[in-house]
């Protein structure tokens, strides 16, 4: 991170509103010493999957990226574990593209009781709004199969009796249910490429192209803290140039 000079103009959100078993993060505590923002990572660190960063700085605390753990014997457990803190204290969320791994666990989000801002792209909006319910469905019916348990339908959607608990305890719940996959969706904001955006009056961030698929972005990322503006950069997934089908990543 390095003192920037200000960035453009920037554009008002009104112009767009008993615990499981803990797995090891990774929390940069000297880069907080050294330029004022902490970043801890709550998942792909030493794999690939669960992509999730915690990030306070300039007096705002919001995650980029929520993604669910895939493959691997541990990953059931994992997401289980996985958002162990107050969610509530989160003041938005940016994701930067729709693919499950980086916004798989938006409906536990949403479970545990995060009712705040979640920032993406148009397109990513747009897939998502499948992706989601589809991906709940399939935990609600693989719980079931497991647990032989029989769903209870009704006009909010799929419900069991309990919630919580590792893969064969006997109260044990899906990881996510369609009504949470849909209330999760209600809080999706759209920002467009290339705009910078304020989401709080410390935190100003950018959608770039980058290249992976539909609408999957880079976030460019400004902080105003104490000792001046830092900036982060999150890469997201990046694609190849030169698709026929896909803008080339932003340089």
């Amino acid at each position: 991170c390095r003192r920037l000079h200000p960035p453009p103009p920037i554009s008002s959100p009104a112009d767009q509103a008993s615990r499981p078993r803990r797995w090891k993060t990774a929390t940069f505590f000297g880069m907080a010493q050294l330029t004022g923002i902490e970043v801890t990572f709550l998942g792909a660190a030493g794999e690939v999957t669960g992509s999730c960063y915690r990030v306070a700085a300039g007096g705002a605390q919001f995650l980029v990226e929520c993604g669910m753990f895939q493959g691997g014997r541990d990953a059931d457990d994992k997401n289980a574990a996985a958002l162990d803190f107050d969610v509530r204290d989160l003041d938005f969320v940016v994701i930067t593209h729709a693919h499950i791994d980086h916004s798989g666990l938006l409906p536990r989000l949403a479970a545990r009781g995060f009712s705040g801002p979640v920032y993406a792209t148009p397109a990513t909006i747009d897939l998502l709004g499948v992706m989601l319910p589809d991906s709940a469905h399939i935990h609600e019916m693989e719980f079931a199969r497991a647990h032989e348990v029989e769903p209870r339908h009704g006009r909010r959607g799929t419900r069991f009796p309990h919630r919580g608990g590792p893969r064969g305890d006997p109260v044990a719940a899906p990881l996510s249910t369609v009504a949470d996959a849909q209330r999760s969706l209600a809080l999706l904001v759209p920002v467009a490429y290339d705009r910078l955006f304020e989401p709080k009056a410390s935190i100003r961030f950018r959608f770039r192209d980058a290249g992976h698929i539909l609408g999957s972005s880079i976030v460019e990322l400004w902080a105003d803290i104490e000792a001046g503006t830092r900036k982060l950069v999150f890469s997201g997934d990046l694609g190849q140039p030169g698709r026929p089908v896909m803008d080339d990543p932003t340089p």
